[in-house]
C-alpha cells in the first residue's frame, strides 16, 4: 500500500469519527425542549405539609399524672414562737400570691409548701421555700418577701471563723463589733450595701443582690480582721456614692 493510499484512510477514519461525535452533541435547543416536556408535578419539589400547632400548656397539664412538687424547711427551736406569731404573713403570700398550700409539722418542726392544682407557675414552689428559709434564719417577714417579688435577690451564710479563728471573749468582741452600739454598724452596712443582715451567734446571714452581697461580706470580714468601724464607715460612705451615681 502507498503512501498516499493510507493517507486517505486516514482521512476517512477521521471524518467517520467527525460524524460519529455529531450525533451525540446535545444543543440548547433541545434541552428547553426537553425541560418543556417534563410535567410542573415532577419539576416543582412537593409541597411542605403544614407544621403541627399546639396550644402552651398550662401548669396543670404540664403536672400531668406526675406527683405534686413538693419542699420541707426546718424549722430551728427559737424560731417556732415567732412562727406562730407571725403564721399569718407567712401563710398569706404563699396561699393567694403563688397559689400553692403550706402546712405545719409540729412533730418534726418543719414547714412543708407543695403546688396544687390552681398553682400557676411551677417554679414558684422554689421561690416558696427560699421565702421560708429566709424566715427561719431569721429575717423578718416583710424582709424575706422581698424574695418572692424579686429575681435576683439570694442569700450567703457563713460563720466568723471562716474569716479568722476567735474563741471565748474574742469571738464576743469580734460579734460586738459586728453590731455596734445599738446595732448602728450593722444598720450602716444595711443601708450603704443596700442589703440585709442577720447576726445569729456566730453565724452571719446577708440577703441581697450578688454584687451588694459581696460588699457587704468585705465590710464584715474587715471588721472581724479588727479594722476600726471609723474606717469601715468611710469606706462604705464611698461605696455608696458609687452606687447612687451609677443607678
Amino acid at each position: 500500500m502507498s503512501a498516499v493510499e493510507e493517507q486517505q484512510q486516514q482521512r476517512a477514519g477521521a471524518a467517520a469519527m467527525d460524524e460519529s461525535e455529531d450525533e451525540v452533541i446535545i444543543t440548547t435547543d433541545q434541552l428547553v425542549g426537553s425541560a418543556a416536556a417534563v410535567p410542573a408535578s415532577a419539576a416543582a419539589p412537593a409541597e411542605e405539609t403544614d407544621k403541627p400547632n399546639f396550644a402552651p400548656l398550662s401548669a396543670k397539664e404540664a403536672a400531668g399524672g406526675r406527683r405534686y412538687e413538693i419542699r420541707r424547711v426546718r424549722v430551728p427551736p427559737h424560731r417556732m414562737t415567732p412562727l406562730k406569731r407571725d403564721w399569718l404573713k407567712i401563710y398569706t403570700p404563699i396561699v393567694e400570691h403563688l397559689k400553692m398550700q403550706i402546712r405545719m409539722n409540729p412533730k418534726a418542726r418543719m414547714l412543708e409548701v407543695r403546688t396544687c392544682e390552681e398553682t400557676e407557675d411551677m417554679g414558684s414552689v422554689q421561690k416558696a421555700a427560699d421565702f421560708l428559709r429566709a424566715y427561719c434564719l431569721g429575717f423578718t417577714p416583710e424582709d424575706a418577701l422581698a424574695l418572692l417579688r424579686m429575681e435576683d435577690l439570694f442569700l450567703d451564710s457563713f460563720e466568723i471563723k471562716d474569716v479568722k479563728t476567735l474563741n471565748g471573749d474574742h469571738l464576743s468582741r469580734a460579734i460586738g463589733r459586728l453590731a455596734g452600739k445599738d446595732g448602728k454598724t450593722k444598720y450602716t452596712i444595711e443601708n450603704a450595701t443596700k442589703t440585709r443582715i442577720v447576726l445569729a451567734d456566730s453565724k452571719i446571714h446577708v440577703m441581697g443582690t450578688f454584687q451588694n452581697i459581696k460588699i457587704a461580706k468585705n465590710a464584715i470580714s474587715s471588721l472581724i480582721m479588727g479594722s476600726p468601724p471609723g474606717k469601715i464607715y468611710a469606706h462604705l460612705k464611698i461605696v455608696a456614692a458609687r452606687m447612687k451615681g451609677r443607678f
